[in-house]
Formats: structure tokens, C-alpha cells, sequence
């Protein structure tokens, strides 16, 4: 009998390969028709929306794994933020081009997070929590105060348009399709991932520790795993943040941001597959809304966070699997 642990059990059965169903075409119709009403719409203000959308979207699925593994991060914004100066420095430092500078950031966030993870994910819960906001606070004040490399609190300015395939992305039309591509590109990882044995490892590790390492899961090198896959994730939306804004400063990778992140993922739902997309579509816009009214948004989150996980705990996203089970309900019940 073999008692090492491993991400993937031995004995957990290997999913079939299948046809996409209907929900899964209706899905994909839904975001496509998505990704291309922004550029329909032609305004270019609600393009900036949809790039935003996009990036936020990137950054939550990454949380999302991480949560559906038992843990909660406070240092998403530090990744992001990490992924952002390494694609600057990449760019405009060594001079490289536009998808290098992509892959460096991704590369970093996923070493960092890794390097964190294998040191500290002996702790769990709030103990968790409580060093990854630490993290997250020594990254930005590390920023702040490195000003001759990061420009500290003026940070970095004049960051050049993105270049891809000797065609400039200077233009929002151009950028958002780029940006809109990576994103359906994750969400399509995301769902192979979630049907994959590492899928089922990461959901029983998340819903049943005990359960996972009698079942030969190693729940602290699935939690790795997928701590390691949200940081590069956090890496990619903060290079794509940098070259679109053409600014960055250690401000903009602050607290604010990591628990922005995680309130787009309670709202979304972070078991669904379009739980980020839906989050990050909703809360987004919001500070447009609330501009120059920051108490009135800071009340309004905390309002609906409240209502959210009071009568929609699984999120938004799952808003028509519900409507749906009332409706079938009350057809059954009805004389």
C-alpha cells in the first residue's frame, strides 16, 4: 500500500471526457455576445469599464481557486502589484516586448506566492489571513520606500502602449480585445481545471480536509497548488493593469484592492465558473457610481455583502439556478 500524498489521490476516479452540454453552449454564447457589446456600443468610456472588467475578472478567478481550496488571501492586491513592476521593469527596463514582459509578471506572482504558501500554509483560517495581510503590507511599504527603483509614492509614469505582433494596442478598441481574449481564455482554464482530478482535489481539500488526506490528497500541497495558480493569475491582471493605465504607484496595490477582489468574488459566487466575470461586471462600475461619495459606497458594500450572504450565499452568478428551482417548485406544488 502506498501511503505518500500527492495532489491527486489514487483512488479518485478520472472524469470522462464529454460533450459540451447546452448550459455549457448557452455559457459561452452569453460571453461572447458579452465580450462584444462593449466594442458594439463604440463609447469609449464603457470600453474603459469593460477593460477594467476584464483585468478584476482575471485577478478573482485566480482568488477563486485559492477559496475553493479552504483559504482566504489578503495579499492579492501585493501580487497584482508585484506583477505590475515586474512587467514595467521588464518592458521598459530590459526592453523586451509586451507578451515577455506578460509572462515575467506572471512568473513572479506565481514564485511569490509560491515561496509565501510553502512557508505559511501550516496556518489556516484567520492565522492565514492575518500573515498574507502582512505580506501584503510589507510589499507596499517595500514599494513605497525602494523610490529609486520604483519611483516610491510619484511611482512610474510614461509606461508605453502594449505591442503585440508589431501592431500597437495604444487604442482602447485594440487593448479591449486583446484583454477580453485572455479573459475568456482563463475562464475556459478555469472550467478544464474545475473538471480535472486537480479540480476534485482542490473542492474536497476545500470542503473536507480530513476527508482529503485519508483519501491520499495532500491538502497542504493542494492548497500550494493552488495558491501558486492565483498568484499568477494576480500577476497577469497587474502587467495588463500597467501597460493599460501607463501608470503605477504602490497606492494602487494597496488593502483596498484585496478586499476589493474578495468582495467581487462573495458577490459572484466563488463556486460558479462565471462567478468572478459576474462579480467583477457588477462591482466594477460601482465607484464610477459612488464617485466623490465614499462613505455612501463604503455603506452600500456593506449592505450588500450583508443582503448577499444572508439570501444569495452562493452568489450572483447562481441567480438562475435558483429562480429556476423556486419556479419548478411552485409548478409542482400548484393544484
Amino acid at each position: 500500500m502506498n501511503d505518500s500524498k500527492s495532489i491527486l489521490s489514487p483512488s479518485m476516479p478520472k472524469p470522462a471526457l464529454q460533450r459540451p452540454g447546452t448550459g455549457t453552449l448557452l455559457r459561452a454564447a452569453g460571453m461572447i455576445a458579452l465580450a462584444l457589446a462593449p466594442l458594439v456600443a463604440g463609447d469609449p468610456f464603457t470600453i474603459h469599464l469593460a477593460i477594467l472588467v476584464c483585468i478584476n475578472a482575471i485577478v478573482v478567478s485566480g482568488l477563486t481557486i485559492l477559496s475553493r481550496a479552504g483559504q482566504v488571501s489578503l495579499c492579492h492586491g501585493a501580487f497584482v502589484g508585484i506583477g505590475a513592476y515586474v512587467a514595467v521593469f521588464t518592458g521598459m527596463g530590459a526592453n523586451l516586448p509586451f507578451p515577455v514582459a506578460v509572462v515575467a509578471a506572471m512568473m513572479a506572482g506565481g514564485v511569490c506566492a509560491f515561496l509565501l504558501g510553502a512557508i505559511m500554509l501550516r496556518l489556516s483560517g484567520v492565522y492565514f489571513v492575518l500573515v498574507t495581510f502582512a505580506f501584503g503590507e510589507l510589499v507596499r511599504l517595500g514599494l513605497l520606500e525602494w523610490d529609486t527603483v520604483t519611483g516610491g509614492a510619484n511611482g512610474i509614469a510614461g509606461i508605453p502602449a502594449a505591442t503585440l505582433l508589431g501592431y500597437s494596442l495604444e487604442d482602447k478598441p485594440a487593448f479591449y480585445a486583446v484583454v477580453a481574449l485572455v479573459t475568456v481564455g482563463v475562464t475556459a482554464l478555469l472550467a478544464i481545471l474545475l473538471r480535472s482530478p486537480a479540480g476534485q482535489a482542490v473542492d474536497t481539500v476545500g470542503e473536507n480536509p480530513a476527508l482529503a488526506e485519508s483519501s491520499g490528497v495532500s491538502v497542504r500541497g493542494t492548497q500550494l497548488f493552488a495558491f501558486t495558480a492565483s498568484g499568477v493569475l494576480a500577476g497577469l491582471g497587474g502587467a495588463l493593469t500597467a501597460y493599460y493605465l501607463g501608470y503605477i504607484s504602490p497606492e494602487s496595490f494597496s488593502l483596498h484592492l484585496s478586499t476589493a477582489v474578495i468582495i467581487m468574488m462573495v458577490v459572484g459566487g466563488r463556486k460558479a465558473l462565471l462567478g468572478p466575470l459576474v462579480g467583477a461586471l457588477v462591482m466594477t462600475p460601482l465607484p464610477e457610481l459612488f464617485r466623490g461619495a465614499v462613505q455612501t459606497q463604503t455603506i452600500f458594500y456593506g449592505v450588500a455583502l450583508i443582503l448577499m450572504l444572508r439570501f444569495l450565499p452562493q452568489g450572483l452568478a447562481s441567480l438562475p439556478i435558483s429562480l429556476a428551482s423556486t419556479l419548478g417548485r411552485s409548478r409542482r406544488n400548484a393544484p
